[in-house]
């Protein structure tokens, strides 16, 4: 009964488009109504606290300021100049420019509605200029914008790590082949959709040299990326140590380069702290619930639900990937992500799934929603910097999520494409 009736709370706030946190606030004030009011100002900031106190969460932070500090430094234009020097010639080469540049953008950020918005700006007029409908311009780099989740470092995976005690190194190592298993589908949509509507093809191809060149540009930028993951996965700094080295790489490259102003550093700044409070927010308010769950024996219900499937771990990926799915289309992700991991957790270990391949699944899951409507995120993003009515997009963009969509089943059925590259490298 509390569990249904704190959900009824929950949807009636969605639909009636209410703040994020003051529909979880209200739900937690209402869930304490079944465990008591005499321990909701004991619980509510221990708990509060407790969520947010977590070592592995600093590290959102460092990696969004990295993120923020390339941005405004001018790095995201080298990586786009080096994708369209490697895929630009062909037919539909932006559209393909866009994908490419996604994977790039993935290692800087790691955040689905940054990508969109940074690269959306540029690629969405460019792909209308080359023939491109601006549905299918601005469904594309939406779409792609999905790879930045998945490719290291991404800000799910850190928080899927921090409340199951999973490898961070190991759940970024998971995420790179699905990545560029992602990123590999939607290059081959839009090289059938180009033939297929016969968009133009440009004729010169860039040479050795001027590829080299691009390389070169985008060295910088490369290496930032690489500092994360190799810094992880070696086991010489902790994430958080790692976005630190982060950040005094992008501001040493900036500051010297003249890049980077004090004016665009403040900027970045803000931005960060504007962003990481209300993750923040939403992680704390959220691990209150978490706990009102665990009162309500939610785990163990809905592990109960699913025993006649214990034997069958393909099928409860599946049902969990629904479950995930659907949360998704109408919550915030970070909430989902916080919320449904505590419940799933127990249920996969009883079946033997492995926990690197769930906090793939749940986070690809997850990232897809931020697609999907009513209340994709990355829609209304595209949209905007698009300049693309939003209901058209609503439409164009099914396509897209029944690729991603393959590409998770895919991640479900073989297990190997996320775990073999941990138990390899750590």
């Amino acid at each position: 009964m509390m569990i249904l009736v704190m959900l009824a709370v929950m949807l009636i706030h969605v639909a009636l488009g209410f703040p994020l946190f003051l529909g979880l606030m209200v739900t937690a004030v209402v869930g304490f109504s079944f465990v008591g009011f005499d321990q909701m100002m004991r619980i509510m900031p221990q708990q509060a606290f407790g969520g947010i106190d977590v070592f592995a969460l600093m590290a959102i932070p460092l990696f969004i300021l990295a993120g923020n500090l390339m941005n405004n430094g001018g790095m995201t234009p080298r990586l786009m100049k080096l994708a369209n020097n490697l895929v630009g010639h062909l037919r539909g080469g932006i559209g393909h420019v866009n994908v490419v540049s996604s994977v790039f953008f993935a290692g800087v950020n790691g955040s689905a509605i940054a990508d969109t918005s940074a690269l959306g700006t540029v690629l969405i007029p460019g792909m209308k200029k080359q023939g491109f409908p601006g549905h299918y311009a601005a469904g594309l780099t939406a779409a792609s914008s999905l790879i930045g989740p998945i490719v290291p470092p991404s800000i799910f995976m850190i928080i899927y790590a921090s409340q199951t005690g999973t490898s961070v190194g190991s759940m970024f190592l998971g995420g790179i082949i699905p990545g560029l298993l992602l990123g590999a589908a939607f290059i081959a949509m839009n090289a059938y959709y180009s033939r297929r509507y016969n968009i133009e093809k440009r004729d010169k191809r860039a040479g050795i040299k001027e590829i080299a060149v691009s390389i070169f540009q985008a060295l910088p930028v490369i290496i930032a990326p690489t500092i994360i993951v190799a810094g992880i996965v070696m086991g010489v700094a902790t994430p958080t140590e790692s976005g630190a080295l982060t950040i005094a790489y992008v501001l040493a490259w900036g500051i010297v380069t003249k890049n980077l102003t004090w004016e665009k550093i403040w900027e970045s700044l803000i931005q960060t702290a504007i962003l990481c409070s209300a993750v923040f927010a939403i992680i704390a308010i959220s691990s209150i619930i978490s706990w009102q769950l665990a009162f309500a024996n939610a785990p163990q219900g809905f592990a109960g639900l699913l025993t006649p499937l214990m034997d069958h771990p393909t099928l409860i990926l599946i049902v969990i990937s629904l479950i995930t799915f659907i949360t998704g289309m109408f919550m915030e992700e970070v909430s989902v992500l916080m919320l449904l991991t505590p419940i799933f957790v127990p249920v996969a270990h009883v079946a033997g799934i492995d926990p690197i391949h769930l906090g793939i699944v749940v986070t690809l899951n997850i990232t897809i929603a931020l697609i999907t409507p009513p209340m994709g995120a990355c829609l209304f993003v595209a949209s905007a910097v698009g300049r693309v009515d939003v209901s058209r997009l609503f439409v164009a963009i099914w396509p897209f999520i029944l690729v991603a969509m393959m590409v998770l089943l895919v991640v479900i059925l073989a297990p190997q494409l996320t775990i073999w590259l941990p138990k390899v490298v750590m």
